[in-house]
């Protein structure tokens, strides 16, 4: 149920999903997507890249944390009506941890229950 009588923005998957991992489970979590599943994988610095379909799936190493968060990218063609929106139905963006590029019209938003997507 909407909070406020202003329609809703369309919204869209983006193609990326991004998996926020504590350092002390990154390599278990990267050796079951390449190793026990098989998927290809590109190893960068403190993130590896799995090709997952149409989806490219982040492996992102995050230092401090205590337990990994699941963000999808969430996209919209009027990304001002869609802030509006996010704040009227007091959803939580994320912008501020992983900004993404102004030109894909994405956010990263908080779920309630703080699952992140």
């Amino acid at each position: 149920m909407s909070l406020t009588s202003q329609p809703r923005p369309v919204f869209t998957p983006g193609t990326n999903v991004a998996m926020k991992i504590p350092s002390h489970l990154f390599d278990q979590m990267v050796a079951f997507y390449e190793d026990t599943l098989g998927l290809p994988a590109n190893h960068g610095k403190s993130s590896v890249t799995i090709d997952f379909g149409a989806i490219k799936l982040w492996l992102d190493k995050v230092p401090g944390m205590s337990q990994p968060e699941l963000w999808l990218q969430v996209t919209a063609p009027d990304t001002p009506a869609a802030a509006r929106y996010f704040e009227e139905q007091g959803i939580v963006r994320c912008d501020e941890i992983e900004q993404l590029p102004e030109e894909l019209g994405s956010f990263w938003i908080a779920a309630p229950g703080g699952v992140i997507r």
